[in-house]
């Protein structure tokens, strides 16, 4: 019987209408169901894992789509099977700012009739009939395709994001000699810094220092006379977070410092810490945007039982947020212009995740290469969520790691973790804030493992010198991680010629950072076993270039024992980057030797022999 036009005209609608067959699910990486981007440098790749499957036995077809944001038109790579419905293909990032990608995928009946002819065929079976019907869907071509429901996103941060050495210095401190610096002498001490290898240069606030309530040395809660008091006590007559300690310089001075040290291969990081002294001219012109008291007075902050009467915290629930907001966004705009790039964000775990996301996604909008150093050392979830929201770099609670089982299990999870996909530790053995029991009491050893370690173990890391090079270990009392005479709170003498300063070690491992890639990320680490706890072996890899990093966690004895480290049982060859020397291994069970005395620990560069 013939079929009417309608019923076909039904036919195609009921065809076209039908559900999808494919499954899409599970994509990697993703965070959070897409809440969040991914983070990646310009030059790496996104490799992106998906299950990809239908009912059936049809062949399936899967394409990764991306694009960068803003274009119209997608970019395709074909899926590659890797077993068990999994599916993968990369794509490279070239361009600061943010990509695209998405999941399309279908059943494909001519590549499942091919597939199925050949089996045919090989069984010996008549396939007239199959021809035909492969003629048909030849003809007809048609599929229908599924997409993954979300598009998902990459923020693309310069390479610096991933790798970099940062050191730390008051600028008040520079001159060295116990009279207030200035920028000018900062420029002066860029040879130094740079001698050393570090590539970032992070000055705590730069802004004039309150009067009122001032501290004194040793955090005292009245100041003396001459006393300069805290540099995070911001604002005074001369002006806030847009204004610089009249005895620093002027702008000029600090648009050279700048200049002078992109000379020098080094990006200039500026603290921004969003709170004020009593005497900034915010409390005078936005009495709105901080916490009044019953009494009439402004709440200053605490931690109980501490009182930071020189510092008044913002009110970020005041009804006049939006202007707060704003306010608070044109201080990075105002450094911004003035050539700074990378802003160290002091306890921004204090103010809301709504700022934050809001702040840094406007701000990277229009700059891109930004880059924003969270420092909050505070609970695991609350250091992510910073991170989801747009922090590039993120402290660590390295400091407080220091036995081979925390330092493992803490950087297994730093470089394996899907968290890794957008939390990008850097790590410090040292702050002005932090002054750990193992270097108050580890001597000189424990200075030099603690570094050895932040500079491997991690691609980016910092120092807080020169109290870190020259070894400051006393406490404010014991039990405290509170310096003692910290330079918070007045200006210290720094002799950076001694003869005992770590000042060539530095060097030494900032210049084996920058000349082998495997340092210069994260994601390869992995650790060897080795049959004493006084000693942590691990190593990572890029390309060719193999590093394995052994110290000797022990910062006073001789600790030795054999390490799990081979090459397929090949004989090979591993040269000490750091103490000289080169030795030929064999088998997947080697000797090592730590003299804390004479060398803390090997960086070796693993070589394969090639000679018989």
């Amino acid at each position: 019987m013939e079929r009417s036009s309608s019923n076909l005209h039904s036919s195609a609608a009921q065809r076209e209408a039908l559900p999808p067959r494919v499954v899409i699910e599970s994509p990697r990486p993703e965070v959070d169901g897409g809440r969040y981007p991914v983070k990646r440098v310009v030059g790496e790749e996104v490799l992106v894992e998906v299950d990809v499957f239908a009912d059936g036995h049809d062949f399936v077809v899967s394409e990764l789509l991306f694009r960068f944001q803003g274009e119209k038109e997608w970019q395709k790579a074909p899926m590659q099977f890797l077993g068990n419905d999994r599916w993968s293909a990369s794509f490279r990032v070239d361009q600061l700012g943010r990509y695209e990608y998405t999941v399309r995928a279908w059943a494909d009946p001519l590549e499942t009739w091919k597939r199925d002819l050949e089996k045919r065929k090989a069984a010996g079976q008549d396939i007239t009939v199959d021809l035909q019907i492969g003629a048909e869907l030849e003809k007809r071509a048609e599929r229908t395709v599924t997409y993954y429901d979300k598009v998902l996103e990459v923020v693309v941060d310069p390479p610096r994001a991933r790798f970099s050495s940062w050191y730390e210095m008051f600028p008040r401190s520079a001159r060295g000699d116990g009279t207030h610096g200035s920028f000018r002498d900062v420029i002066a001490r860029l040879p130094y810094v740079a001698e050393m290898g570090f590539n970032v240069l992070y000055l705590p606030p730069i802004h004039p220092i309150g009067t009122t309530a001032r501290k004194g040395k040793n955090n005292a809660v009245r100041a003396l006379a001459g006393d300069v008091g805290s540099p995070w006590a911001i604002g005074a007559k001369e002006g806030g977070h847009k204004a610089i300690h009249p005895e620093l310089g002027s702008l000029a001075d600090f648009d050279l410092l700048v200049k002078r040290a992109k000379l020098h291969g080094i990006d200039i990081a500026l603290d921004i810490a969003f709170q004020c002294s009593p005497d900034h001219p915010y409390v005078k012109s936005h009495p709105e945007w901080f916490r009044w008291r019953p009494d009439g007075t402004v709440q200053y902050a605490e931690n109980p039982p501490k009182k930071y009467q020189d510092i008044y915290p913002f009110e970020f629930e005041t009804t006049a947020w939006p202007e707060l907001y704003d306010e608070l966004k044109s201080v990075f705009e105002f450094w911004l212009a003035h050539g700074v790039t990378i802003f160290r964000v002091d306890n921004p775990h204090t103010k809301p995740f709504a700022f934050w996301e809001w702040c840094i996604g406007e701000l990277k909008r229009e700059h891109p290469e930004l880059i924003f150093l969270a420092e909050a050392f505070t609970r695991p979830r609350i250091m992510h969520r910073l991170a989801k929201l747009g922090f590039t770099q993120s402290y660590t609670y390295f400091t407080w790691r220091n036995t081979k089982a925390e330092l493992v299990e803490y950087f297994t999870e730093l470089s394996s973790d899907p968290s890794r996909e957008y939390f990008r530790p850097n790590v410090w053995p040292n702050t002005p804030d932090i002054l750990h029991a193992a270097l108050q009491h580890g001597g000189p050893g424990a200075f030099a493992s603690r570094v050895v370690l932040a500079a491997t173990l991690s691609a980016n890391y910092g120092i807080y010198g020169p109290a870190y090079e020259l070894m400051e270990h006393a406490p404010r009392e014991p039990g405290s991680e509170e310096y003692l005479f910290s330079e918070k709170y007045e200006i210290k003498r720094w002799d950076t010629d001694r003869s005992d300063s770590l000042r060539t070690l530095l060097k030494k491992l900032n210049a084996i950072r920058k000349e082998n890639a495997a340092l210069q990320s994260d994601w390869s680490l992995r650790f060897h076993e080795i049959d004493n706890d006084q000693l942590i072996a691990y190593s990572k890899q890029e390309g060719d270039n193999l590093i394995l990093t052994i110290v000797n966690l022990d910062t006073r004895f001789v600790q030795s024992g054999w390490v799990e480290f081979g090459l397929a049982g090949e004989a090979f060859e591993v040269q000490d980057l750091l103490g000289g020397g080169r030795y030929r291994w064999q088998g997947n069970k080697n000797y090592v030797e730590l003299n804390p005395q004479a060398l803390h620990a090997h960086v070796f560069l693993v070589h394969r022999r090639t000679d018989t």
